[in-house]
């Protein structure tokens, strides 16, 4: 099975500890949205949308791939890291991705270290996260999307 993966992940690069883990082992293409090229997904049999959450949604980056790039009708995961539990970050590249008549498959989520704006000043939010066992859980979250076939 051929996987994709466009992804953003800066500043403490915790969604792409998530994905290394992911993609050991497995034919997985890492997609980097920041560079801004154009992402051919059309011989992809999955795709996952990942980022760290800025401003209650996924990176802005992966936002206009998903919009520009995912073909109709394919298959969906979604990965996220966050600094403090909230519910809702995956609304906006859900819409996208319904509107591709695509269907989100899953979704894994995990706190993430933060240091953003005022974060900074108490030390972050979310120290040592993603922990080992988070990143295991992403790798075994996509073993059973794969498995799930």
């Amino acid at each position: 099975m051929k996987i994709a993966i466009v992804y953003y992940s800066k500043h403490h690069g915790n969604t792409k500890k998530l994905l290394d883990a992911m993609s050991r082992g497995r034919d997985v293409t890492l997609i980097d949205a920041s560079q801004g090229e154009r992402a051919d997904l059309s011989g992809y049999d999955l795709v996952g949308f990942a980022s760290g959450i800025y401003y209650s949604k996924f990176h802005k980056s992966v936002l206009s791939c998903a919009e520009k790039d995912l073909p109709q009708g394919k298959r969906v995961f979604l990965v996220y890291t966050y600094g403090a539990e909230k519910k809702g970050y995956t609304d906006a590249i859900r819409a996208v991705v319904e509107k591709k008549n695509a269907h989100v498959e899953g979704e894994y989520g995990c706190l993430g270290f933060n240091t953003f704006g005022p974060f900074k000043l108490i030390g972050g939010l979310a120290k040592g996260h993603p922990n080992q066992g988070e990143v295991a859980g992403a790798a075994e979250f996509l073993d059973q999307l794969v498995g799930a076939q």
